[in-house]
């Protein structure tokens, strides 16, 4: 009658072995985004304004120029959505656009006061709220100057140097069961907006 509780106990421990502790993916972004874009995410500035300008004028369903970020770090665990000067400017066009509008002039003095925000969602299937996102550069691990987390959503923002193309970063995106790990090489983050 003793051999049924260790079978279980050991099922049990075998389950949370097999769970691992971190997973790691590297960024992509999809082919073929225009207008083309090698600066990386920056505060606004009149190139990238009119660049992003550009890029919400194109319409569409889903330009790759706006919604670039829903395939950057493709993971089983969560699901990012970033915010920048650069796509709030082209958002705005874009959703104008699509109503059949004339473009307009989006806020510069607004986006000026944009930073970089992160949204993290944890997919249901996955069950692995989110708890924390930082960025490691190197061996430095960079936190993000705001952050807020309810029920299992998080979102962080940055500042705009941890995401400088001047080399490589990773996005650890910790959950309560595990972390993913995400690499972006600089030419990725140069693509970036």
């Amino acid at each position: 009658m003793i051999a049924r509780p260790v079978s279980l106990a050991l099922a049990v421990f075998i389950a949370l072995v097999a769970v691992p502790a971190s997973a790691q993916v590297k960024a992509e972004l999809p082919a073929g985004i225009t207008p083309p874009w090698t600066s990386g995410i920056q505060a606004i500035n009149q190139t990238n304004y009119w660049n992003a300008v550009a890029c919400g004028k194109q319409g569409g369903q889903r330009p790759l120029c706006v919604f670039y970020d829903a395939v950057l770090c493709t993971n089983d665990d969560f699901t990012i959505a970033m915010f920048t000067p650069y796509k709030m400017v082209a958002y705005e066009v874009w959703w104008a656009v699509n109503a059949h509008q004339e473009a307009p002039t989006p806020s510069y003095a607004e986006a000026q006061r944009t930073r970089i925000s992160v949204k993290l969602t944890p997919k249901p299937a996955a069950k692995n709220p989110v708890t924390a996102l930082t960025i490691k550069r190197g061996e430095q691990t960079i936190r993000p100057v705001s952050q807020s987390v309810e029920a299992g959503v998080g979102t962080f923002i940055f500042d705009f140097a941890p995401f400088a193309p001047t080399g490589d970063i990773s996005l650890e995106m910790a959950g309560k069961m595990r972390t993913v790990s995400c690499a972006i090489d600089k030419t990725v983050l140069s693509s970036m907006r």
